[in-house]
């Protein structure tokens, strides 16, 4: 099913810089390199569609869809946001007591 052509996507240098840095970095997590393919592979082929891209970088074409919406707002990060759920309300002040066993 064909859909409209992909809106490219204009990076900023510094972005791009930071995509580049991170694909050859030997300690970077997984899905920060995945993250960084795709922006070098949007930059360089800017008219492949999510599912193309998607084969590219080991990542659904609806991971691609969502990743190309937010850098077209012009958030251009490859963190994660914020996760939906309840939030922790406080932290342990302390050990936990140890449970007798009531052997």
């Amino acid at each position: 099913m064909r859909g409209p052509r992909p809106t490219p996507c204009i990076f900023p240098e510094r972005f791009l810089q930071e995509a580049r840095v991170t694909v050859r970095r030997r300690t970077a997590a997984v899905r920060d390199v995945q993250r960084s393919r795709l922006v070098l592979l949007l930059y360089e082929h800017p008219e492949l569609s999510a599912a193309a891209a998607a084969l590219g970088v080991e990542l659904s074409a609806r991971q691609v869809q969502r990743w190309r919406q937010r850098w077209l707002a012009g958030d251009f990060s490859i963190a994660d946001e914020e996760g939906r759920g309840r939030k922790p309300t406080f932290s342990p002040a302390g050990p936990r007591p140890r449970a007798s066993h009531g052997l």
